[in-house]
């Protein structure tokens, strides 16, 4: 009788597997055919039944999407679930854009330090943008954080390269960014010193940020545009109350 019972138990393992693997590659091979050029990063069952999460990569980065067993019908939008109150295409989103905060490289970054700075954060920032200005004066309502300022010129804004240099090659690299940020203060002295400036836009273009600011806490969370202080407390005390977890 056990003998019996694992060979059905097997016999459905491998019908279920087979069934997943055709409807992954009708999948595939529908959308494939439909839309040229369209580079599907990953297909697997979704929350529902019947339902298929399809990841693909567009030149904005991940996208997901949601398919029948044959690829004849594409969702876009997001999937809730209801009890819970969960975004679980949002939550989904997150994992897949996830930034390695180990990945950084934060000797190019413009470090400002507050309090004890045991708590971390990496922003990418342009001296010219307005709600770059409107969200250093939250993160100056902070204390105890380190803060990793990617300068990170935008091309809307022909001389933020030329400001963001003149902060780099300031004695008080700190100083002069907030200066800048907060008082409008402009430095004095020169821009020619070697700098990161091309590294960060670099770097921004591989981690597809295409707007400013833009948030990273060490948990790879990001976060596009302008936070409120009381919020940034919120997530950072979250990140770190993870973290001191993950230990224990």
């Amino acid at each position: 009788m056990k003998h019996t019972l694992t060979a059905l138990l097997l016999a459905c393992v491998t019908t279920f597997t087979s069934a997943a693997q055709a409807a992954e590659s009708d999948i595939r091979k529908s959308i494939e055919s439909s839309f040229p050029g369209t580079k599907i990063a990953s297909i697997a069952k979704s929350p529902i039944d019947g339902m298929f999460e399809v990841v693909a990569n567009s030149p904005q980065g991940p996208l997901v999407l949601y398919s029948d067993p044959m690829g004849q019908h594409l969702l876009l939008g997001d999937l809730l679930h209801v009890q819970s109150k969960r975004n679980l295409t949002s939550e989904r989103m997150e994992k897949l854009t996830a930034i390695k905060w180990e990945s950084l490289p934060l000797q190019n970054a413009i470090k400002v330090v507050k309090g004890d700075g045991s708590r971390k954060l990496a922003v990418f920032s342009d001296p010219d943008c307005p709600y770059c200005k409107k969200a250093e004066v939250e993160f100056n309502k902070l204390d105890n954080v380190t803060i990793y300022n990617f300068a990170y010129p935008l091309a809307m804004h022909p001389d933020a390269g030329r400001k963001s240099k003149l902060v780099w090659c300031s004695k008080d690299r700190a100083q002069a960014w907030q200066d800048l940020m907060l008082k409008n203060m402009l430095p004095s002295g020169k821009a020619d010193c070697d700098n990161p400036i091309d590294e960060n836009l670099a770097l921004g273009a591989k981690l597809r940020i295409d707007g400013t600011p833009a948030l990273i806490f060490p948990n790879g969370k990001r976060i596009p545009g302008y936070v409120d202080a009381k919020r940034l407390e919120a997530m950072l005390d979250d990140v770190s109350v993870r973290k001191v977890g993950a230990r224990n």
